[in-house]
This record gives structure tokens, C-alpha cells and sequence, in this order.
């Protein structure tokens, strides 16, 4: 069975996305800080058929991380890390003026340092993952334009980003070829690359991730590494970021997770993606 380590599974997105891959016949490694909420989501996974690893702790620990990658050899290796953990550096959120300075330390920490310590820690077996088909034998393009560059959509799509300097470089008569392995997702945020009131350390630090996670894609192009902006969603962490803002109307976090799930099921090549250019058609919105 392929193997995933999510973090931040105890609720929002990250617990959405577990159940799926459960109900898909994945074995899990969760985490999040909360035991209770965490045990709760786990027993719900053990329920749709998963081995679940459920370990409560801080992503910003080394000993945590350590601990996660293990408990992922335990199960046989591993296929997808999904760097879902987030903190907004401020609840709620402020403008930069009045942004703590320990705030930010502690976004960065949780956002960008964090993910990069798992990915190492990780890299091993990710590499030994033999989950996700080349690029050479799947249809790569997904849906309309997904990558997003600076100035939005414009960019001409490239389906294989990273072949010219990595892969075929000096072999340029040489077929587009990627070898086996896994996957990284990073879920990223619009206000990455969006200029938003009270979101500059927050978007600061998703930037951060992306760029972070878009040079690891060209070092290590046996994987996919996939960074998403999952769009508007009703979550702890909005109501935390947004309090006085009525989210009633926003989608819940289950319906961002089949434009996730179609990452892998097309094996994606790496790069920035939009769920709702990812959505599959139909799709409701809501």
C-alpha cells in the first residue's frame, strides 16, 4: 500500500485530504499538535481501512520529524509528504507596522523551515518511492493553465519545467524522461503571490515556501513537487486569521480535495497549481 505523511491532519484540509486517501487504500502518518483532535481524525482513518500512525506534536521539533519519517519506514517506505502545517504569524492577522517580529519568526519557523526539515529528513525514501509513473508515460497537462507565475496566468504552460537543466542538460536529442519516485505537496496560499492588507507575514512566508519548494523541484526532478493554492476555505485558521469575517459562505475544506487527489492520479509534473484550475469538470464550487 503507498504511504503518506500528512501534517496538520487533526482537522481543515489536511484531515480531509487523509480521509480520502484512506478511503483509497493508503496507510497514513498524521500528525498535529492537539492529541485529542488527532487521535479522533486517526480513529476515523483506522475506520475507512488505513494503518494510521498518529504522532500529536510541533513540526518546528527535529525529534517530531524524525519521529514522523520513522513511523512512515514502519509502514514500508514512503510515497507523498503533504506540507500542510501552517501558522499565521499573528491572530488575528495585522498589518506589517504592527506585525510581531517573534510572530514572524514563528510563521517562517512553522511554514518554511519546518517543511524543508521534513523533506530532508524524508528525502531517502521519497526518493525510493516507486509509486508515481514517469512523466513520459502520462498525459501532463491538467486543466487550463494551472501554474501560476508573477503576473498570473500569462505564462505559457510547460509540461516538463525542469528538463533542460536538469535531466537533458548537454543531451538535447535525449526524450523528456523523469525516473519513478514520490511526491511533495505544499499547500501554498494566494497571498503568496497577492499583495493583501494584514497578510504580509503570512504571504511572506507562503512565498517563501514556494520558492523554496520550486528549487527543489529543479534539484530533485525524480520527484513531483507540487505547490497549491487551495483557494478560499472554511477553516479554523481563516476564522483565526479573519475573525470578524463571515465564512459561512466559503467552500469547505472536502471540496478543494479532488483537484488534489488529480495531482496524483495524473502524476503531475512539478510546479505551482490553482485547485480550481485542477477542479474536475462539473465540479461544484461550493
Amino acid at each position: 500500500m503507498p504511504v503518506a505523511i500528512i501534517t496538520g491532519a487533526s482537522k481543515g484540509l489536511g484531515r480531509a485530504l487523509a480521509g480520502a486517501l484512506a478511503r483509497r487504500g493508503w496507510d497514513l502518518v498524521v500528525d498535529a499538535r492537539s492529541a485529542g483532535p488527532l487521535e479522533e481524525a486517526a480513529r476515523e482513518l483506522r475506520g475507512a481501512g488505513a494503518r494510521v500512525a498518529a504522532l500529536p506534536g510541533d513540526v518546528t521539533d527535529g525529534g517530531h520529524r524524525a519521529a514522523l519519517v520513522a513511523a512512515a519506514r514502519e509502514l514500508g517506505g514512503l510515497d507523498l509528504l503533504v506540507n500542510n502545517a501552517s501558522a499565521l504569524g499573528a491572530e488575528p492577522l495585522v498589518r506589517l507596522a504592527d506585525q510581531s517580529l517573534a510572530g514572524l519568526r514563528r510563521a517562517l519557523e512553522v511554514n518554511v523551515v519546518a517543511p524543508l526539515g521534513l523533506v530532508q529528513e524524508a528525502l531517502s525514501l521519497l526518493r525510493s518511492s516507486s509509486y508515481l509513473p514517469s512523466y513520459e508515460e502520462v498525459a501532463p497537462y491538467i486543466g487550463e493553465a494551472p501554474y501560476i507565475g508573477s503576473e498570473g496566468n500569462g505564462i505559457a504552460y510547460d509540461p516538463y519545467p525542469n528538463s533542460e537543466n536538469s535531466q537533458n542538460a548537454r543531451l538535447s536529442d535525449s526524450p523528456t524522461y523523469v525516473a519513478a519516485g514520490g511526491a511533495v505537496l505544499t499547500i501554498s496560499s494566494d497571498a503568496a503571490v497577492e499583495a493583501y492588507p494584514t497578510w504580509g507575514g503570512y504571504g511572506a512566508a507562503k512565498a517563501a515556501l514556494d520558492q523554496q519548494s520550486a528549487v527543489l523541484a529543479a534539484e530533485e526532478p525524480a520527484l513531483r513537487v507540487w505547490r497549491v493554492d487551495p483557494g478560499d476555505m472554511r477553516t479554523d485558521l481563516y476564522a483565526a486569521a479573519v475573525p470578524d469575517d463571515d465564512a459561512s459562505g466559503r467552500p469547505l475544506p472536502e471540496t478543494v480535495v479532488p483537484a488534489l487527489l488529480r495531482l496524483l492520479d495524473h502524476a503531475a509534473p512539478s510546479g505551482r497549481y490553482t485547485a480550481a484550475a485542477l477542479a474536475p469538470e462539473g465540479a461544484d464550487p461550493r
